[in-house]
């Protein structure tokens, strides 16, 4: 079964509805036009970024032209739209906008220099402080200097081409939705590898088809709603939540018991975050897979295995029986004259 594009798309158009989706109201103002945000997490920088997203906030905004002293209303940039409810859903949620940007920014129009300033990196905040140290961010961006997008850092990229520091957070820490954290986590890949626009401003190579890349990949429809693309494509490391050792394309999984084994690499990635003790719940093996999706030959039940055995050797002793008493009977039958054959 071949898994066509309008399914690519449509797992990524999911992914991207389910990581701004949220409950609750938020309101702001714009000049007359009131506008609800939908989320439940109140920030206290949030009259401080309004200062930001009154323009950033929307697709369109409004400023008074001084010099020609009237009102000009532009279309907002689609790369510099920040979605309040993706943004108070993310991993920044507590930050104000200045925490990251030049405190020049408040000031309006901005000054043009402002654009070329250097932005953050992850460790310029996360790295060497021990509230964030049982994250491993310093192990992570050892892992991510021996990936294959490192040698892309002279041609532009960066952490935040795959985290959008605005509306990024973390499913797989805490989500018991398993399918959720898969299309999110597969959304962040696709962003560029299903969209050749992006993908140009990192290389001149022509457009990948990822479907017909994995042509090879029996049942590609299934492995790509139940499976991350990191699953095959990084080196799994136990010790951080998400490896970003990302592998060239010939050392990605192929063999299919990398996964499809008591000892799947599943387990020490995707399923990694539930503890051994509900694995094996009930008595199986990889329980937890069992509970959110059958991977043939990951799933094990220790009593039914125990049971197996034991019928496995009750089955041999009763034929190694009846290969005695045969033996005895013809033996018998001989000694009393008669010829009986062995049936």
């Amino acid at each position: 079964m071949k898994i066509n594009r309008f399914l690519v798309i449509s797992l990524l158009y999911l992914a991207y509805n389910l990581s701004a989706s949220s409950t609750g109201v938020l309101r702001f103002e714009l000049g007359d036009q009131k506008t609800e945000d939908t989320t439940t997490f109140k920030s206290k920088y949030s009259a401080d970024n309004e200062r930001c997203l009154k323009c950033h906030g929307q697709g369109k905004y409004e400023y008074t032209n001084e010099t020609l002293g009237k009102q000009v209303r532009a279309l907002m940039c689609s790369d510099r739209i920040i979605k309040r409810e993706e943004f108070y859903n993310s991993n920044h949620k507590n930050f104000s906008c200045t925490d990251c940007h030049s405190e020049q920014y408040t000031k309006f129009p901005h000054a043009g220099e402002l654009r070329m300033e250097q932005k953050l990196n992850c460790l310029d905040c996360h790295g060497g402080d021990e509230r964030f140290a049982q994250y491993h961010f310093e192990e992570i961006d050892s892992e991510y200097k021996q990936s294959t997008h490192y040698k892309l850092e002279q041609d532009g990229f960066s952490c935040w081409k795959c985290h959008n520091p605005h509306t990024y957070k973390i499913n797989i820490r805490n989500s018991k939705n398993i399918k959720e954290t898969i299309l999110y986590d597969n959304s962040i890949c696709l962003n560029c590898h299903a969209n050749f626009d992006r993908f140009q401003l990192l290389t001149d190579r022509k457009e990948i088809n990822i479907l017909k890349t994995h042509e090879w990949l029996p049942n590609q429809a299934v492995h790509f709603q139940n499976v991350r693309c990191i699953e095959c494509h990084t080196k799994v490391n136990d010790s951080i939540l998400v490896s970003h050792l990302i592998r060239p394309k010939k050392e990605s999984v192929r063999l299919c018991n990398e996964c499809h084994s008591q000892n799947s690499l599943l387990m020490s990635s995707l399923y990694k975050f539930r503890s051994k003790e509900q694995r094996h719940n009930n008595g199986f093996v990889n329980g937890v897979i069992l509970n959110e999706s059958y991977v043939i030959g990951a799933n094990r039940n220790a009593y039914l295995n125990l049971f197996s055995l034991i019928g496995f050797i009750a089955i041999l002793f009763v034929i190694l029986l009846h290969i005695i008493f045969r033996i005895r009977k013809s033996k018998n039958n001989q000694k009393g004259g008669q010829d009986v054959p062995i049936s």
